[in-house]
């Protein structure tokens, strides 16, 4: 086999491996587009049954640069693309793109690949897949899984997608990896062998590939043999990473600053992960979907630094309140996996209610009245367990909108993903980046015609840095915004505080009367503000004793907000 003109011109020798193992049907049309492009070919038959067998040994055309490499035991893809690698290195052949043979990857993106193996030579090239509807769910599922375990295993989000078929090797690095380090053989080695070759420096870079699968494709995806490789394949990978773990945090690339406030803060995880996550609750039910999101929360506990940070100050200062040790690694992983928890139950409490748990009312009483003479008012709420159970129930309960003053920037996805289970939430949550004149007499009405709306108390809006009162809380003076307390003046109704905890196996919403009017004097209204946000800190600090790992604020809460810093 000889190496084209166009290849050597910059440096960059290619040929194509294509192993297959009873795919032939589309083999054909790949050889050709690739022979077409003046790409060299190395079609490896990997111990394929007859009619194959036959089908792929006509293949073989040297004078076209075709050849075909014929295994008569099934060695495993990641056997015959070794082989393949071998044989293409000893023929002079720097880079090796890899086509899977069932026609599932659009050539289409062939030139974006090798454009971008041109640019970065060193670097691993791989599709990313862009599916059709035909991808079967439970495939989809399980790709996103790995994923996600990838990402725990570099503790980086650079692979994007480990498992695509469509790849460049620059091949000398990839050989010193199969010479050098145990790669699974079969349906595990696309995704060792990349970890593995990013583990040792090599950049990922990726290509969008559309990805189809055809009717009648062949799967050689052996259900269980298959599933408990890629099982240990993980295994082995987890445990390379906290060998690995020093360097792998030193390649980590440090943020240009810390982030104290929490609308700063990036919006952690994927609409289709999360998507993923609801399938195998839908599927499976909540015990398997939280067992599905353990990998994926304590990838997010190992990379998020601040986060991690914040909850264990804050628990710290719990302990510190009821005179326990200090928390640890674990209690943080906890922390954030309460975190998890919450969301999880935020989906079923909407789109399944009964089978949330029974959701018990306390101190009813502040709210009844209201709800039965079909008053409006202002309920305070707080990243302190589920408001979001609680407004479900009170929705169904009240009989009229329940609207949620929520700054939605943060939260697109989760949104998103809550209007697809019920398309109408979104329509009563309303943005709060700002209040002005306008809105604030929109929400006025709302109060006259008798509904409700629900504001947090425990964190600062974007725009209103410099409108927080001084409280003391857990032990400090923490910022508390003044939001609350200067819209319930404006709009002249009563105000009643919700805490909804996780209690057994269901939820118990704490309702407790704040103010029939909240009153603020011209002339002492700095005071009266912090009278308020003092009130309502003295509640949050009870109940926080009562469940501290459903406190949900993960950043330095206690941090003077940025306009004040100036």
């Amino acid at each position: 086999m000889t190496i084209s003109k166009q290849d050597t011109a910059d440096g960059l020798k290619l040929c194509a491996i294509i192993p297959s193992r009873n795919h032939y049907r589309a083999l054909g049309g790949i050889v050709d587009v690739l022979a077409t492009q003046g790409i060299p070919v190395f079609v490896v038959d990997d111990g394929s049954d007859e009619p194959a067998a036959r089908a792929i040994a006509l293949l073989h055309d040297p004078a076209k640069g075709v050849e075909l490499i014929r295994l008569p035991r099934n060695q495993g893809k990641g056997g015959a693309v070794g082989v393949a690698m071998k044989a293409a290195a000893a023929a002079g052949y720097s880079h090796a793109v890899q086509v899977d043979a069932d026609g599932q990857h659009d050539l289409q993106s062939l030139d974006a690949l090798v454009a971008a193996a041109r640019a970065q030579p060193e670097a691993l090239i791989s599709g990313l897949p862009v599916y059709d509807r035909s991808i079967p769910r439970g495939r989809a599922i399980g790709r996103w899984l790995t994923h996600v375990w990838v990402w725990i295993e570099t503790l980086s989000l650079q692979i994007k997608d480990s498992m695509c078929g469509f790849r460049v090797y620059p091949l000398a690095a990839a050989l010193r990896v199969l010479n050098e380090e145990h790669v699974g053989r079969r349906m595990d080695f696309d995704t060792e062998i990349m970890v593995r070759m990013f583990w040792r420096g090599a950049p990922v870079v990726h290509v969008p590939v559309r990805v189809t699968y055809p009717d009648g494709n062949i799967s050689n995806f052996r259900l269980f043999k298959d599933n408990w490789l890629i099982t240990c394949m993980h295994t082995r990978l987890f445990f390379g990473m906290l060998w690995r773990l020093p360097a792998l945090l030193r390649r980590r690339r440090p943020s240009a600053a810390p982030v104290s406030h929490w609308a700063g803060m990036a919006e952690r995880g994927t609409y289709w992960g999360m998507q993923s996550l609801l399938a195998v609750y839908r599927l499976c039910g909540r015990r398997a979907c939280l067992l599905a999101m353990k990998p994926v929360v304590f990838y997010f506990f190992l990379v998020g630094a601040e986060q991690r940070r914040a909850s264990l100050d804050f628990l710290a200062r719990i302990r510190a309140l009821k005179g326990e040790p200090a928390p640890n690694w674990r209690d943080g992983f906890r922390h954030q996996f309460d975190f998890a928890t919450k969301a999880l139950d935020t989906f079923i409490g909407w789109a399944r209610p009964k089978q949330i748990g029974p959701v018990e009312i306390v101190g009813g009483d502040a709210a009844l009245a209201h709800i039965t003479e079909g008053r409006g008012a202002l309920l305070i709420v707080s990243h302190l367990g589920n408001a979001e159970i609680a407004r479900a129930a009170l929705a169904a309960h009240v009989g009229r909108p329940v609207h949620v003053l929520m700054h939605t920037v943060q939260a697109r996805r989760y949104n998103a993903i809550l209007r697809s289970i019920l398309p109408g939430v979104g329509s009563n949550v309303i943005e709060v980046t700002e209040i002005g004149v306008d809105t604030a007499i929109a929400l006025s009405e709302r109060i006259d015609r008798g509904e409700w709306l629900v504001i947090a108390g425990d964190r600062i809006p974007v725009m209103s840095q410099s409108r927080v009162s001084e409280a003391m809380f857990l032990g400090e003076a923490a910022p508390f915004s003044q939001g609350p307390y200067i819209l319930a003046a404006l709009l002249n109704c009563p105000v009643l505080t919700l805490f909804c905890l996780r209690e057994g196996k269901g939820h118990r919403a704490y309702f407790e009367g704040f103010a029939d009017a909240v009153v603020l004097p011209r002339k002492a209204r700095a005071e009266a503000l912090a009278a308020y946000a003092a009130l309502y800190a003295q509640r949050l600090e009870h109940h926080c004793l009562q469940q501290p790992l459903q406190w949900y604020n993960f950043y330095d809460f206690w941090a003077a907000p940025a306009s004040r810093e100036r």
